[in-house]
């Protein structure tokens, strides 16, 4: 199979996960509901939008440079991940030393005071951006980089799902039927 048509199954397979994630966040419904904490284990469904914005920042701007021919280390040092955090505005998620937990709390903290609707906003842009990112790269880009599909899966696909189990639990838990 060609890249080419790895890559359109790969889109395919994202835009689905997405949809169902998005059916989710749309049960979820009032805004007030939005922000109360304890829907995914002690965050709420913003902090959960936050969090997986900077995973689709971080993502965006990875494929934006392979797109460009821009190298990328992952941070070596905590000094490194400290700058990367001011300069990026989310965690260098391919560095070995960052702590999973400790980012996401770093992340739903920052955007503590970004109201919902910027949020989304974000949010909804760096995934376009990786939609955009994917469908623009050339077979030759798509070839040089082997393990390019398991990454995007990882911070998308693989966020929507680890998502989606407790959402649907806290729906189903509070009775919030399916529109």
């Amino acid at each position: 199979m060609s890249n080419l048509r790895q890559r359109e199954i790969l889109v395919e397979r994202i835009l689905k996960e997405r949809d169902h994630f998005e059916q989710l966040v749309n049960r979820v419904g009032y805004m007030r509901r939005m922000t109360l904490k304890g829907v995914v284990g002690t965050w709420s469904v913003k902090d959960t939008l936050a969090y997986l914005w900077a995973h689709e920042q971080y993502l965006a701007d990875r494929l934006y440079e392979i797109l460009h021919d821009q190298p990328y280390t992952p941070c070596k040092s905590q000094s490194a991940l400290d700058v990367f955090l001011d300069e990026f505005g989310y965690p260098d998620f391919g560095s070995p030393l960052l702590e999973a937990d400790a980012a996401g709390e770093w992340v739903v903290e920052r955007h503590r005071h970004v109201s919902l609707d910027d949020l989304g906003a974000q949010e909804i842009e760096a995934f376009c951006s990786i939609i955009s990112a994917l469908e623009s790269m050339k077979e030759s880009t798509l070839s040089r980089h082997n393990n390019l599909y398991q990454h995007v899966i990882k911070h998308t696909c693989e966020r929507y799902r680890e998502f989606a189990r407790p959402m649907r639990r806290w729906l189903n838990a509070n009775g919030v039927q399916k529109k």
